[in-house]
């Protein structure tokens, strides 16, 4: 499961989740800092990463592309890195299954 953070959350999600979601990166690493959302989803999509974000903008490509990439929607407000690491950790499982889902292309974790 390779995950592609977006510009909104930390680049240090890496480290946190790398063990679980190994060969993930931020955007900032694939030099996507300020590409436009449509660059980071063709980017994401190329290269079959599933894009973790805060931005709804990216669920609004989803809904309207469809997958891939599939997205994992994060919305749970002002937080620490560690609260949103913890929270990808916990749903490990539910992210296994999303990614198998051949039909759903977002979910959305609160």
């Amino acid at each position: 499961m390779k995950l592609l953070f977006d510009q909104n959350l930390s680049f240090k999600l890496i480290d946190s989740v790398g063990t679980a979601f190994p060969n993930s990166k931020h955007v900032r690493d694939l030099g996507l800092t300020c590409a436009p959302d449509a660059e980071v989803w063709s980017y994401a999509q190329s290269n079959d990463f599933v894009i973790v974000s805060k931005d709804s903008d990216f669920a609004n490509l989803a809904f309207l592309r469809g997958q891939p990439p599939k997205l994992v929607y994060v919305r749970i407000g002002n937080c620490s890195t560690e609260q949103i690491a913890e929270l990808l950790m916990r749903s490990q499982s539910t992210i296994s299954a999303f990614l198998n889902d051949p039909i759903e292309a977002v979910l959305t974790l609160q």
